[in-house]
Formats: structure tokens, C-alpha cells, sequence
């Protein structure tokens, strides 16, 4: 069961490990990324924030679409972490079973990039990626820990032109 579907450019890291992690009863974590699991340095420190006592999965965008699909991942409750908005993207439009919400913690600005949220930096294709989950049913909001506010992104959040 998947019980946070999350967006965040530092991936795990202790906000996520320490605010969401223990709140929501979960037991791994999959970070879902095509350049992490080449990566040793990004590995070890990916591991260095891991909680106690939860399994974490490191594996490409293709490979975590494969196994979500295959029912493996079933048995756990399931933080999912992806670096980007296309990142969650893909994964999403590869699933079977679409996930209820996607999480916007944390994305990164560039000169391309517009302010969606404090913390949410948006480009027009990031937007056009969310009007298109939010038109499949995919709640979109943004939460940076367990405890705040929730505010959730409608259509005329996004800058569509």
C-alpha cells in the first residue's frame, strides 16, 4: 500500500525520514531514480538518512514501474521518493494503479522555474504534467512534514498557456 507518493530534489533526507517516515506507519522506501542506483556516493549518503529498522529500495524509473506493477511491493507500506516532477510522471503513467495523492515537498529552482508553493519551483512542462495527474484523478498538494498544512494544487494554481 502506498502511503505517501512524494516529490522532493533531495530525496531522503531527515525531514523525510524522521517527519513522514514514523507518522505514517510506513516500512520502506523506494527511491525511484534513473541515476541513484549508478551512483555510489549518492547511495551512501541516501542510506546514511535511512530510519532504523526500514527497507530501502534505490532502483531506475523503469524498474520501480516493474515491480509496483507486479504486486511485490503490496505487502509493504510504501514511501515512494522521486527527484522530480517528470520523475513522478513517468512513474505514475507506467503504474497500474494510479496513487490517490502526489506529495510536492521540495523541487528546485532554476532560471526556468516559477514559484508554485514555498519549496515547489514549477517550469510550463512541470505544470502540464500536474493539470494532466490532476485530470486523471491524481490529487496534487503540497506538505513539506507530516504536521503541516496541507495545500492542495487545483487547475487555476497552474500556469497554462
Amino acid at each position: 500500500m502506498i502511503k505517501l507518493f512524494r516529490v522532493d530534489h533531495r530525496l531522503l533526507h531527515g525531514q523525510v525520514a524522521v517527519s513522514w517516515y514514523g507518522a505514517l506507519g510506513a516500512n520502506c522506501i523506494l527511491i525511484a531514480n534513473d541515476q541513484v542506483p549508478k551512483d555510489a556516493i549518492r547511495k551512501a549518503s541516501i542510506k546514511m538518512a535511512k530510519p532504523s529498522g526500514s527497507k530501502l529500495v534505490m532502483q531506475s524509473i523503469e524498474r520501480s514501474i516493474e515491480s509496483l506493477n507486479s504486486g511485490i511491493t503490496d505487502k509493504y507500506n510504501l514511501m515512494i521518493i522521486v527527484e522530480s516532477i517528470t520523475d513522478a510522471y513517468r512513474l505514475i503513467s507506467g503504474m497500474k494503479h494510479k496513487p490517490a495523492v502526489l506529495n510536492l515537498g521540495g523541487t528546485k529552482e532554476t532560471e526556468e522555474t516559477r514559484i508554485l508553493a514555498p519549496a515547489v519551483n514549477t517550469n510550463d512542462d512541470d505544470e502540464k504534467k500536474l493539470a494532466d495527474l490532476i485530470a486523471q484523478g491524481v490529487k496534487i498538494e503540497v506538505q513539506q512534514v507530516s504536521t503541516s498544512k496541507i495545500k492542495e494544487i487545483k487547475p487555476n494554481d497552474l500556469h497554462l498557456g
